[in-house]
């Protein structure tokens, strides 16, 4: 049904140039267009209505074992260590080339890079999908910043300080369960320098990997509205990586939002990365978000080609049943817009503004 595909969903989070990388960099965006494996492709994203949203940057440590990650977070309780700290030349060699696939994904026409909000309320308009780019993690950065003016040139408007690994900046949150995200230290000295030049530049703060501490420093520095791209409640679901009832008053206090992440890991009460997660468990981290943000401050996030998905969304195309979901649920006509996409547009133009 038509109904099921709208709105559109503009989305915190996804992984789609890290796959495209490790699946052959540009000569796999053909397949993107086509269509191809993961959780998003050109195709399922036009069937399940998928504006489109924060592409990320991510720079992966050698030797990464994402299987064995997995089946650790299976099991009742887990404090998985954090990888060491990325050299800056194999993190801007990373960085570059998924640079590089997302121009060549905009050169096929397959979606717009988008600088401004109103370059997203038109492709929400005419259904061409919106990409912003995003880097989690700042290890490419240096410390004077001067990669950071770079990268905001060619395009970048949103930045998370760390993904869980430690940088220069900051400090990560690991992947444990039960277990609060209070692990560490808070910001350098250049993590404070880098906060307050992404205010300058209207370059958007994540704070969806960082621990409390980085958390606090960010709030007590940042002029700009307090952001966590794809983070979900602790209360309901103890692990690190989301987000207690303080940081979400503090999100809430800075006019800022969040965006629900569908790792089954971050949604489920007992932690665990499995895939058979009903979507009640998703309406219920929605219904304590907006009702401890309110309902301006909360979106998606989902984290696709990142994570382990419920398997009642399963992929892009799959937002459909989400939507249906939520409308049963009780969200109306008003608050479906606003969390599907007009949230997002709401804090990016709060944050962005004429800096852009």
């Amino acid at each position: 049904m038509q109904e099921d595909r709208a709105p559109a969903i503009l989305d915190g989070h996804n992984d789609v140039l890290l796959q495209l990388l490790n699946a052959g960099g540009k000569a796999a965006v053909r397949g993107f267009i086509e269509g191809c494996g993961g959780h998003i492709d050109l195709p399922r994203a036009r069937a399940g209505g998928f504006g489109g949203g924060f592409f990320a940057l991510y720079a992966p440590s050698p030797g990464e074992d994402e299987e064995g990650v997995m089946q650790a977070m299976r099991r009742p309780r887990y404090d998985l260590p954090l990888p060491p700290a990325l050299d800056r030349e194999s993190a801007l060699e990373a960085i570059f080339e998924e640079i590089g696939i997302l121009l060549h994904l905009e050169r096929m026409g397959a979606l717009k890079i988008c600088r401004n909000v109103s370059d997203l309320r038109a492709c929400l308009s005419s259904g061409e999908l919106a990409a912003i780019m995003h880097m989690e993690g700042a290890e490419a950065i240096d410390a004077d910043l001067h990669t950071l003016d770079v990268l905001h040139a060619a395009g970048l408007r949103s930045l998370g300080p760390v993904w869980s690994r430690p940088t220069i900046f900051g400090h990560g949150v690991p992947f444990a369960f039960p277990a609060s995200p209070d692990t560490g230290p808070g910001l350098t000295e250049a993590g404070k320098r880098l906060i307050r030049r992404c205010n300058e530049l209207g370059v958007m703060i994540d704070l969806s990997h960082i621990n409390a501490a980085g958390f606090r420093d960010v709030a007590a520095i940042s002029e700009a509205p307090l952001v966590a791209t794809h983070s979900n409640a602790h209360a309901i679901c103890p692990h690190a990586r989301n987000l207690t009832d303080w940081q979400l008053d503090a999100i809430a206090e800075s006019d800022g939002m969040v965006g629900l992440n569908f790792a089954a890991a971050f949604l489920r009460p007992d932690g665990q990365m499995r895939a058979d997660v009903p979507l009640d468990v998703m309406l219920r981290h929605l219904d304590y978000l907006i009702g401890r943000l309110g309902e301006e401050r909360v979106g998606f996030g989902s984290d696709f080609d990142g994570a382990m998905i419920p398997e009642a969304v399963g992929d892009v195309a799959g937002l459909p049943a989400l939507r249906r979901a939520m409308r049963d649920h009780g969200y109306d006509d008003a608050l479906m817009e606003k969390l599907c996409h007009g949230n997002w547009l709401r804090v990016l133009e709060k944050t962005w503004g004429a800096a852009q």
